[in-house]
């Protein structure tokens, strides 16, 4: 059930991600509409500018991070909140030991039919 949380806190990230691009979105659409001014207030287009490049550069960051995150997941590493890996290893432990099990009871009846007369 852990997983669950881990997924809900990067779902949780990724629309706050969305509320950053929307922001950025505006910002960007605030400098546009105020350059289509005869007389542009410098000091509105100084702010917007920056709020445009902080919200981009956070959104970048962010996805990044979840790119690795992804990418941990895609390749199978081990990564907290999930226990993929584990379960297939005990799948395939489990595999050898009926293997093993299937062989032993092969043997013994092998044995058996040789110490018969």
């Amino acid at each position: 059930m852990a997983g669950y949380g881990v997924a809900n806190e990067r779902l949780r990230v990724l629309e706050e991600l969305e509320r950053e691009i929307g922001a950025s979105l505006q910002s960007a659409g605030t400098v546009i509409l105020e350059l289509s001014k005869e007389k542009a207030g410098e000091r509105l287009l100084e702010r917007q500018a920056a709020q445009f490049s902080a919200a981009v550069q956070k959104v970048e960051a962010e996805l990044s991070a979840q790119i690795r995150y992804l990418t941990q997941v895609a390749t199978g590493q081990p990564h907290e909140g999930s226990s993929y890996a584990a379960q297939k290893a005990t799948q395939l432990a489990l595999n050898r030991v009926d293997y093993v099990r299937q062989r032993l009871g092969e043997l013994a009846s092998a044995c058996e039919a040789a110490s018969e007369p």
